[in-house]
């Protein structure tokens, strides 16, 4: 059975590490740049209808090392948790999802986002990265709930939050501004008692509690 793994390193050296068996998740690195420029640069014409438009610079080594300063410091002030993910066994970077807008207070809640190279998508490895970030952000953040907006048309995405235990709530008219475009989104959400609820199902046939697991 898979094995999640949660390492919180002092503050000082501003590292979280996610794994499992077969999926690790890290903050970005400046030697990073090489495999997510191949990644995103193939990748282009997959990601583009469902992201803010790429700027002119969007590719770049500078662009590229001033966001993982800023994600360092995102980090260091609770405010997001940007991520990689990556496979595991030879350290292949897959996508990135971030755990962004991070509220406390009353809300207790955040948004999350990702985004997967187009030659990964479909195998879910999202999914296993959900998987791995949902235990951190209850737990670990001690969070409440989780939220994530979708294109409506955005079939693969949603699948894979419905995957995850995600609840859709309701419609959001022109939300985000996508690729030059004011776009309508789904709002779906995950509360802490959600997944509580999910670990264990009634077996009527037996009478007794089973192990449940989300998505496959």
């Amino acid at each position: 059975m898979a094995r999640s793994v949660f390492r919180f390193l002092s503050r000082q050296s501003d590292t979280v590490v996610l794994e499992d068996d077969t999926h690790l998740l890290r903050l970005p690195r400046f030697a990073d740049y090489r495999p997510w420029y191949q990644l995103r640069s193939e990748s282009r014409r997959f990601l583009e209808p469902w992201e803010p438009t790429w700027r002119s610079d969007e590719l770049t080594e500078g662009s590229f090392r001033a966001r993982v300063v800023r994600n360092e410091q995102e980090y260091a002030s609770g405010q997001a948790l940007p991520l990689f993910l990556f496979h595991k066994s030879d350290q292949r970077l897959l996508g990135g999802l971030t755990i962004g807008y991070i509220r406390r207070g009353a809300a207790q809640c955040c948004m999350i986002g990702y985004w997967m190279g187009e030659r990964y998508a479909g195998h879910g490895h999202m999914l296993a990265g959900l998987k791995l970030s949902i235990p951190y952000i209850f737990t670990g953040l001690q969070l409440h709930r989780i939220e994530a907006a979708c294109i409506p048309d955005n079939v693969r995405s949603i699948r894979v939050l419905e995957k995850a235990g995600f609840q859709r709530e309701g419609y959001l008219r022109e939300y985000l501004k996508i690729n030059g475009e004011w776009r309508d989104h789904v709002m779906y959400s995950l509360l802490a008692r959600d997944k509580s609820q999910q670990r264990v199902q009634v077996a009527p046939e037996r009478g007794v509690l089973d192990p449940q697991t989300t998505g496959n």
